[in-house]
């Protein structure tokens, strides 16, 4: 890997950590807009809960260079939803928030793409390998 691309991966890892971390006090603290945003969803208080819990775990994983790309996986699963969420329920912009949520999702979502990328071979590995494993254990299967 060069250079630029290690300062790339770096840069994507940190953004997309910071900027999930930075949105757990609000999660965690039940603040007025994210109980809103939960609440419009129709999960409040657990999914607002649950979704800090997986963004806090994700943001861990992704300043971890060896879990960076599980790290990576999870804020861009999180990530999908809150964008699908913002284009078919919450709409861009949320009271009155010019849309910066949704672009902050947007750039983890972004951010994470990157790591995934510049980190393939990492998880194309164990996707190998987990695909040898199940395949193997089907064909013995049936060979019984």
């Amino acid at each position: 890997m060069t250079k630029l691309m290690l300062y790339l991966l770096w840069g994507a890892r940190v953004v997309a950590a910071v900027i999930m971390l930075q949105t757990l006090f609000f999660k965690f603290t039940g603040a007025a807009e994210s109980v809103y945003i939960f609440s419009t969803l129709g999960v409040e208080p657990w999914g607002r809960i649950g979704a800090g819990v997986v963004e806090l775990i994700a943001s861990i994983l992704i300043l971890l260079p060896r879990t960076s790309w599980v790290g990576a996986g999870l804020a861009l699963g999180v990530m999908l939803g809150a964008i699908g969420s913002h284009l078919t329920i919450l709409g861009i912009a949320v009271q009155g928030d010019g849309g910066y949520l949704f672009v902050l999702a947007l750039v983890v979502a972004v951010c994470s793409l990157i790591v995934l990328v510049l980190t393939r071979t990492q998880w194309l590995l164990v996707l190998t390998g987990v695909v040898a494993s199940v395949s193997g254990a089907k064909s013995s299967r049936l060979n019984v």
